[in-house]
């Protein structure tokens, strides 16, 4: 299992632990802080990520913007590749396909789940994790796929 993982495992069950685990990931990736992520729950090809609605992330209608919430699915995407590949492997985007289906008026919820995990070999492989985002009532709001390269890490 990847290191984030790990780190995950040993945060979660303290108290304030996956506070800690998101405000570290925010550190790794400083943009990912802009929409005050928290992971609720994180195993290989799964991911379940929160965000608040805050006027950091409102549009010209007070509304969750597109891109905030492009970006919390980009971040429950993130952690389910770092739990999932193995240590011997990295991934990279490639492609975001997005629908705007309701207005975001609430918080948000992103979840990244595969529906298999793959084998993950010696050639590189294109991998689509779809994410769907919801609002507090459990609406879809958004639905993402996420296209990821994986290859082998570099001796």
């Amino acid at each position: 299992m990847a290191s984030t993982y790990s780190l995950w495992q040993r945060l979660s069950a303290l108290p304030g632990g996956k506070r800690l685990f998101s405000t570290a990931i925010c550190l790794r990736v400083p943009y990912f802080g802009s929409v005050l992520p928290t992971v609720e729950e994180l195993r290989p090809g799964y991911c379940a990520v929160r965000a608040p609605k805050w006027w950091g992330v409102h549009n010209h209608i007070r509304t969750f913007h597109a891109i905030a919430a492009c970006n919390l699915a980009e971040i429950a995407m993130g952690m389910l590749a770092e739990s999932t590949l193995p240590a011997t492997h990295r991934w990279l985007p490639k492609g975001m396909t997005v629908r705007y289906v309701a207005k975001a008026e609430t918080s948000l919820r992103a979840v990244a789940e595969l529906p298999e995990i793959p084998e993950f070999g010696d050639e590189g492989l294109e991998l689509p994790v779809p994410v769907v985002i919801s609002d507090r009532s459990g609406k879809t709001v958004v639905t993402a796929t996420i296209t990821i390269w994986v290859t082998p890490k570099r001796q």
